[in-house]
């Protein structure tokens, strides 16, 4: 049998191949975005309890609706804006899944799609697997600011979508209010969908404003916005997210949805439900991270990698091309054997691999972790 490939060129991810090699060399794994501390005691007795008291038949296909009034309650305090918890609010099996939900809801064989790199690994894919074709666009390096003069010539009448993610991944890098009135000079007069990533809205450090499409309804009227419970609970195992767009949009949404998973894990919605009341999980959240962030950089200077800041996401990426010229996937692989530390090496979030020779580092971690790690690390001096 012969399965002509949707996605010829796709492998194994790199997320894969690397927490692979660093099991095989017991390494401490930087690598792959999640916390390695618990998450917390309260949400897991919430999830107990929802399974004891009988809440495991299926949920409403849209999310559970004590879930999703309570999601806009939040929009409303976090950005002063009012959506509509039936109409606009549909609960996903995660923050990549309503990603892929929404370029398939709205594109056609030969759309085009705007996309920033280094870019998240799934959107390239996604785009093609939709029969249209992404239009990459290199973020400036290395502070990975969006050129915006770029995106302005390469916008015609093919180009269906622009995609954005603040705080981003892989880069830790997050878009300002001149952000945002570029956005919005690019798409006014279009028909130009948006989809913003923001799985990492809460993970925003230095005192920044995260600037979501929420605050802007002129550009929310055109916009898919993604969220993940994962990375705000340090659950990522959990695989749950949700999507806000207009209610004509979501109404689109909701058919490609309805075919693909129908519902999802229901105690834990009603736990998140419940969980989502206690603000002070999610609000002490850049203080935390940052703590986090500001601790590793600090280790990480008693090492030869140079700093690229971060400003948000689990992710802060480092350089070594003043001491080396390997390949960064090569470097990576090395680094892992070696030294017995695991990170992702930037350009596999490039499609043609552009190579800057910097590595992301995950700082989502116990201190013992990251002190571990930097042990490992100083002796490549």
């Amino acid at each position: 049998m012969q399965i002509v490939s949707k996605l010829p060129d796709v492998g194994t991810t790199i997320f894969t191949v690397m927490s692979s090699l660093a099991q095989q060399y017991n390494a401490v794994n930087l690598g792959q975005g999640f916390p390695d501390f618990m998450m917390s005691e309260e949400l897991i007795a919430l999830v107990n309890k929802a399974m004891q008291d009988g809440h495991n038949q299926y949920a409403h296909m849209n999310g559970l609706p004590l879930l999703r009034e309570r999601l806009a309650e939040k929009i409303e305090k976090l950005y002063q804006t009012s959506v509509d918890p039936d109409t606009q609010i549909t609960v996903t099996p995660g923050g990549t899944y309503a990603i892929y939900t929404a370029l398939t809801t709205v594109l056609q064989p030969g759309d085009e799609v705007i996309v920033f790199e280094p870019a998240y690994d799934s959107y390239i894919p996604n785009i093609e697997v939709n029969g249209a074709k992404a239009v990459r666009i290199s973020l400036r390096f290395p502070d990975y600011s969006i050129p915006w003069e770029e995106v302005q010539s390469k916008v015609n009448s093919k180009t269906k979508m622009i995609m954005i993610n603040t705080p981003h991944n892989p880069t830790g890098a997050v878009l300002s209010s001149d952000d945002i009135e570029q956005l919005r000079k690019t798409v006014s007069g279009t028909n130009i969908f948006i989809l913003s990533d923001e799985v990492y809205e809460h993970l925003i450090y230095d005192g920044i404003l995260h600037q979501s499409i929420l605050r802007y309804p002129d550009l929310l009227e055109r916009s898919f916005v993604c969220f993940s419970f994962g990375k705000t609970y340090h659950c990522t195992g959990w695989k749950l997210g949700y999507c806000i767009s207009p209610a004509s949009i979501m109404k689109e949404f909701r058919k490609v949805h309805q075919f693909n998973c129908f519902s999802c894990d229901t105690p834990k919605q009603v736990a998140l439900a419940v969980y989502l009341q206690r603000e002070e999980a999610y609000l002490s959240l850049p203080k935390l991270l940052q703590q986090k962030r500001d601790y590793f950089r600090n280790l990480m200077k008693a090492t030869p990698f140079k700093g690229i800041p971060s400003h948000g996401s689990y992710f802060e990426c480092y350089s070594y091309a003043h001491f080396s010229e390997e390949k960064d996937t090569e470097f990576a692989i090395r680094l892992t054997k070696e030294f017995g530390v695991t990170a992702i090496p930037v350009s596999v979030f490039y499609k043609e691999g552009e190579d800057h020779k910097v590595l992301r580092f995950c700082f989502a971690k116990q201190e013992s972790t990251l002190e571990k790690a930097v042990e490992r690390l100083v002796k490549l001096t």
